[in-house]
């Protein structure tokens, strides 16, 4: 297995994670997720080595999900979902076992932080990714990365502590 091989299998599972806790949606987190790695194996020989291959790859996932959001397809997929709601259809036994799993207390309480915060906890928890590495996605130093991180997981384990009471 070529070392670009070992690095995907151990990235892969990471940036689904961050693209699903953005949006909540299996299909549109998998095809972001393809859409990183063909974005990364296109674009490797402009890699400057100013940072990691995962950091790089991360900022690639950032950049697709900001272009995802402002998509017409976003829109016209958000647009459908308030319809459907409207509608009153009886869900899908997919759809309860997915309301179910995105109404946790713990994503439920990860959207009530600040947008640094949020973002800032989600590529730590979900994509694995360190301080250092962190700081540099966000523009922020290392340090700042790592005591927002702790605040945020304070007060995450304050609500889980007082929900479970």
């Amino acid at each position: 297995m070529s070392e670009l091989e070992k690095l995907y299998e151990q990235i892969h599972p990471k940036i689904y994670a961050f693209f699903y806790i953005k949006t909540l949606d299996s299909a549109t987190a998998e095809d972001l997720t393809h859409d990183v790695f063909y974005e990364a194996l296109k674009s490797l020989p402009s890699f400057s080595h100013k940072s990691s291959l995962q950091t790089w790859i991360f900022s690639i996932a950032q950049n697709l999900l900001k272009k995802h959001y402002r998509s017409k397809k976003y829109k016209r997929n958000l647009e459908n979902t308030l319809m459907k709601d409207e509608k009153s259809a009886p869900p899908s036994p997919e759809e309860i076992y997915l309301s179910k799993e995105t109404d946790s207390h713990f994503v439920q309480q990860l959207y009530k932080l600040d947008v640094a915060s949020k973002e800032i906890v989600t590529l730590r928890i979900y994509g694995e990714l360190s301080f250092k590495e962190i700081g540099e996605l966000v523009n922020k130093s290392e340090n700042y990365t790592r005591v927002t991180f702790h605040r945020a997981k304070l007060k995450l384990q304050k609500e889980m502590r007082v929900r479970d009471e």
